[in-house]
Formats: C-alpha cells, sequence, structure tokens
C-alpha cells in the first residue's frame, strides 16, 4: 500500500505526467527531456530523481550518458503503465511534446544516416575492429545449428554478410534496411555471391512489411545499439514470426567506450542481459540461449564482449489463421 501510495503522489505533476507520457515512447536522457518540456536542467533532473526513487520510472547509466525509461516490472512499473494508459493522447500539450520529441528522433537520426553514408563502403572492415567476426560466426553456427533454416529475414542487413552466410541453409532470405548506401553494397554482394535466393529491401524495423506469423528465422546482427527503442524493434520482429520460429540476436554487452557514440553513431553502449531478457518476455518470446564472447585481450587496450541470445515464439502465442510465405507477403 504505502509503495503505491508513493508512486501516485511522485507522479501528482504536470510536469511528471508529462515525463511519464514521453518516457511511454522511449528512452532519453536529461539533456533532451529539458528540450522538450521547454523547462530548466535542475527543474527536470529534480522531477526525475522524485519519480525514480518512487520505482515509476528507472534510471541507466551509459558511458557519460544517463537515460531515463519507464520501469517495467513490479508495482512502480505497472502503476506508471497504467497511469499512461489513462492519459489523452490527444491533449495540445501532449501533442507539442511529441512534436518536439519527433524533432530530437529525427536529429538522432540524420546523425546515424549520415554516418552511415560516410562510411557505407568500410562498413566491414569497421566491424572487423571491434569484434572477430570468425567468432562470432562460430558462434552463430553453433547456435542457429545447421539445419534448414526456413524462410530467413535479416534486420538491419547492412552489407548482407549475414545473408551470405546463411544462405546455405535457408530456402530464402530477405535483408531490410533503412540505408540505400548499405543496400547497395548488400545487393553487389549477393549477386557476385549468385545467391539468388537472397533479397534486400529498403525498409523500417519499426514496421516491417510482412504478414503475421511469415517468416521462420530472424537474426538481428549489431543493430540493436542503433535504435532508439530496441524493444519496439523486437516486437514487431516477433509478430512475423511463426510458431516455433527462432530469433537469433548479436550484440554488444554493455560497455564504456564513449568514443563509439561519437564517432560510429551508436545510440547505446552495448546492451544488458536483464534489459534483453525483459524485452524478449514482452516480445512474447521466450529465451533458449545466452552465450557470451568476451574480446581478446590486447595489452593496454579495452575490448568490447559481444553477447548472442537464441529466442523462440513458443506456439501458444502464435495467431490460429494460416500465414502466407514470405514471398506471398512481401509487397
Amino acid at each position: 500500500m504505502e509503495e503505491l501510495l508513493a508512486g501516485l503522489r511522485a507522479a501528482a505533476e504536470t510536469t511528471r505526467i508529462r515525463i511519464l507520457f514521453l518516457l511511454s515512447h522511449g528512452e532519453f536522457n536529461v539533456s533532451e527531456l529539458t528540450q522538450i518540456l521547454g523547462q530548466s536542467q535542475p527543474r527536470v533532473s529534480r522531477h526525475l530523481k522524485l519519480m525514480t526513487e518512487a520505482g515509476l520510472i528507472s534510471r541507466h547509466k551509459e558511458g557519460n550518458w544517463v537515460l531515463f525509461r519507464l520501469r517495467e516490472e513490479a508495482l512502480g512499473g505497472a502503476l506508471s503503465r497504467a497511469l499512461v494508459d489513462l492519459l489523452p493522447a490527444a491533449d495540445p500539450e501532449f501533442a507539442r511534446d511529441l512534436s518536439r520529441m519527433d524533432e530530437i528522433r529525427a536529429k538522432r537520426a540524420e546523425i546515424a544516416s549520415q554516418y552511415f553514408r560516410t562510411n557505407a563502403a568500410q562498413w566491414e572492415k569497421l566491424r572487423s575492429l571491434h569484434v572477430r567476426e570468425e567468432d562470432v560466426e562460430a558462434a552463430m553456427r553453433r547456435l542457429a545449428g545447421t539445419g534448414p533454416l526456413g524462410h530467413h529475414i535479416d534486420l538491419g542487413t547492412g552489407t548482407g554478410s549475414v545473408l551470405r552466410f546463411f544462405a546455405g541453409q535457408a530456402r530464402s532470405s530477405i535483408g531490410i534496411d533503412m540505408s540505400r548506401d548499405m543496400l547497395a553494397i548488400a545487393r553487389a554482394s549477393l549477386e557476385q555471391a549468385g545467391l539468388r535466393q537472397a533479397q534486400v529491401r529498403q525498409a523500417d524495423l519499426y514496421a516491417l512489411p510482412f504478414l503475421d506469423s511469415s517468416c521462420d528465422f530472424i537474426t538481428i546482427h549489431q543493430v540493436l545499439h542503433y535504435l532508439d527503442e530496441p524493444a519496439r524493434a523486437l516486437a514487431e520482429a516477433a509478430r512475423i514470426l511463426r510458431p516455433a520460429g527462432r530469433m537469433l540476436i548479436v550484440d554488444f554487452a554493455p560497455h564504456d567506450l564513449e568514443d563509439l557514440r561519437q564517432s560510429h553513431a551508436h545510440r547505446r553502449l552495448g546492451v544488458a542481459a536483464e534489459h534483453m531478457a525483459a524485452w524478449l518476455q514482452r516480445a512474447g518470446l521466450r529465451l533458449v540461449q545466452h552465450d557470451v564472447l568476451p574480446p581478446p585481450w590486447r595489452k593496454g587496450e579495452a575490448g568490447l564482449t559481444v553477447s548472442l541470445w537464441l529466442a523462440e515464439r513458443p506456439a501458444a502465442t502464435a495467431p490460429s489463421t494460416p500465414s502466407p510465405t514470405l514471398a506471398e507477403s512481401a509487397p
């Protein structure tokens, strides 16, 4: 009872309600919330502190950034989500906040887009500087197995390296990416390899152009750390996964290499295991296995640990109506 009352008291203020509404759309740092709300940083920080202490929101430190999101667990998380569900989305003040939020997201997207335009041709080389790709591929093979994969979709396909890697096991493959420069390189590499069953397409990871339950195997390789809303992307990916379909996710474990945010447009410094577990559960997926690949030892240098998660969509969560194949469902 006391926890519930504390949460209600902490939320009983106009700006705090606005903050809860914004955090229901994603995670933000103090500077971004200050810009959206049009208030001073000390005042916004005070509101965030009170709601964090009351258990309505959670605070997550990534390098020099501190990010805030709605709490996902316990009574405080249930209360914050219930309060947000009661808010009138058409309220003029909320509409103004959403408009400013979209401006901030547009700036983030442009920074990332500019990075990809600049580095598309060097992407494979840049990626190899962070992780030994051979080790990652071997771990991916162990988790995926060597049997047929059916219809494979690779989200955030980049240069198409994952499509090429699993081409011998997939009946058909589609790579999705927003960067035209990346897709141009991927198409060229697939054509050069003679992989006619594989194709790439420009699309939004948050609004995939496929029907429910329309693929057997999904890969998301080094993508989530670029996204504003990885949980939303995973939920959208789970939507198109068939009963007993599998999802293989590869990303960096949490780290402190702040330069990757500035130099390589990383939105987050790795993905924590507990966050991934919560995201998968929310998406209706079952975690099958979590593997970790430590970085090679280098004297005096920090490395990046790679995490791999294999998840499965239980049959009970799937729609009962039959779904078409990828070829049938793709526009």
